[in-house]
C-alpha cells in the first residue's frame, strides 16, 4: 500500500513537472514566432519603404532644367526573334534609369519585317551590333538654334528598339557631277530619300544597312510604328542624343491641347527656288553599288541636302524638326522631335545639351 501511494505520489509530481516544462516551452515558443513575425513585417514595411523612396526618385528627380523624363518607358526588356529571311537573329533591347541617365542596352536588330539585304543597291548583310548609351533624364535646351551633328555612321538618336537613326549619308558629288554613294569626295551632299537619281538600296522602313551590318532609319521606321501599335496616334518612337523624345508623323494641331485634333505634323523646309551656284545639273559618273548605270542624266532639286532651305513658320515644326508641345507620355510639355514623310525626314541638328 505504502509502495502504490509511492508511486501515485512520484508519478503526479513528475507530470506536473512535465506539464510545467512543456508550458514553458510553449511560451518561449510562441514568444520566438512574435518576434520572427515582427521583424519580418519591419523587413517588408523597410523593403517597401525603400522601394516607393526608389520609385519617387526616379519618377520626381531633380533636374535644374526645364524638363525631365524620369520614369517615362525605363522599364522595357525584350527579346524577341525577328525570323525575317535578311535577320534571323534576334532582337534584344532594353532601356532603364540609374536615377540620372536613361540607359539603354541592345543589339541593334530590328524587330520588325525589313526589306531584302543585300540587294543590287546594298550589298550589306544585318547583323548585331554592341549598343550601350545613356541620355540624360533631363534634357537642357542649350541651342535656340540646334547644332548640327551626328554624321554618315554615327547616331543621332535610338529608337526604342536599338536601331539607330542616321539620316545623312557618305555619298558626295563633285562640281562637275562625277558622284559616289560611299566614302566620297565632294561638295554635295547626297539625299538618301526623298528622289529617284540615286538608290541606296533602302526598303519599306526607309532604311538600309552600313558595311559594318548595323541598320538605320533614313526616315519614317514604319513597321516600328506598327510595331508599337498605334500608327494613327502620337507615337513615341525613340530618345534623341540630347535626352529629348522622338515622336512620328503625328501632333495635337494645337500645342498645348491634349483635347485638340491629331494631325500630321509638317516639316518648314521647301526646295530653293533656284539651285546653288556650281549644283551639277547632270550626273556624269557614278561609283557604287550599283554605279554606273543611270550616268548622262539629270539630277533634279532635292537629290542633294543643300537644294533645301527652312522658313521659319512654313510648317509646323523648326529648323531642327521639333516643337515644344505636350504629349501622352508629358501633359506639361516638353521640346521633342519628329519624324515626318517630308525633307528633313528626322533632324539633321539637336537643341539640347549633349
Amino acid at each position: 500500500m505504502q509502495i502504490t501511494c509511492f508511486w501515485i505520489i512520484n508519478n503526479y509530481i513528475k507530470l506536473k513537472y512535465d506539464l510545467i516544462l512543456n508550458n514553458y516551452i510553449l511560451k518561449k515558443t510562441i514568444l520566438l514566432i512574435i518576434i520572427i513575425i515582427f521583424s519580418c513585417t519591419k523587413n517588408d514595411d523597410m523593403n517597401s519603404v525603400g522601394n516607393n523612396e526608389n520609385s519617387q526618385e526616379e519618377n520626381s528627380i531633380n533636374c535644374s532644367s526645364d524638363f525631365s523624363t524620369a520614369g517615362i518607358l525605363v522599364d522595357i526588356n525584350e527579346e524577341i526573334y525577328n525570323d525575317d529571311e535578311s535577320v534571323n537573329n534576334y532582337s534584344s533591347y532594353s532601356w532603364s534609369s540609374d536615377g540620372v541617365d536613361r540607359i539603354l542596352n541592345g543589339n541593334g536588330i530590328p524587330n520588325h519585317e525589313v526589306g531584302t539585304f543585300p540587294n543590287n543597291h546594298n550589298p550589306n548583310t544585318i547583323s548585331g551590333q554592341t549598343v550601350n548609351e545613356s541620355f540624360t533624364l533631363c534634357p537642357i535646351i542649350a541651342y535656340e538654334s540646334g547644332i548640327e551633328v551626328g554624321g554618315p555612321g554615327s547616331a543621332i538618336a535610338y529608337a526604342l528598339n536599338s536601331v539607330k537613326f542616321d539620316p545623312g549619308t557618305a555619298g558626295r558629288c563633285n562640281d562637275e557631277g562625277e558622284c559616289c554613294l560611299a566614302q566620297c569626295q565632294g561638295n554635295w551632299n547626297i539625299e538618301a530619300l526623298g528622289h529617284n537619281t540615286f538608290n541606296f538600296g533602302d526598303d519599306m522602313n526607309h532604311a538600309h544597312v552600313q558595311p559594318n551590318g548595323a541598320y538605320h532609319y533614313h526616315g519614317m521606321p514604319e513597321l516600328l510604328m506598327d510595331f508599337l501599335g498605334d500608327n494613327e496616334g502620337i507615337t513615341i518612337v525613340g530618345w534623341a542624343s540630347d535626352g529629348f523624345p522622338i515622336y512620328a508623323r503625328y501632333g495635337y494641331s494645337n500645342t498645348n491641347d491634349s483635347t485638340s485634333e491629331v494631325l500630321v505634323l509638317q516639316p518648314s523646309y521647301r526646295l530653293k527656288n533656284q539651285p546653288d551656284n556650281n549644283r551639277p545639273a547632270i550626273l556624269t559618273a557614278l561609283a557604287g553599288p550599283g554605279g554606273g548605270s543611270n550616268t548622262n542624266t539629270p539630277i533634279p532639286m532635292g537629290a542633294f541636302t543643300q537644294d533645301y532651305e527652312y522658313v521659319e513658320g512654313l510648317g509646323d515644326l523648326d529648323q531642327c524638326n521639333g516643337r515644344f508641345g505636350v504629349t501622352p507620355e508629358f501633359p506639361d510639355g516638353i521640346y521633342y522631335y519628329v519624324v515626318t514623310d517630308n525633307f528633313p525626314f528626322f533632324t539633321r541638328c539637336l537643341k539640347g545639351d549633349i
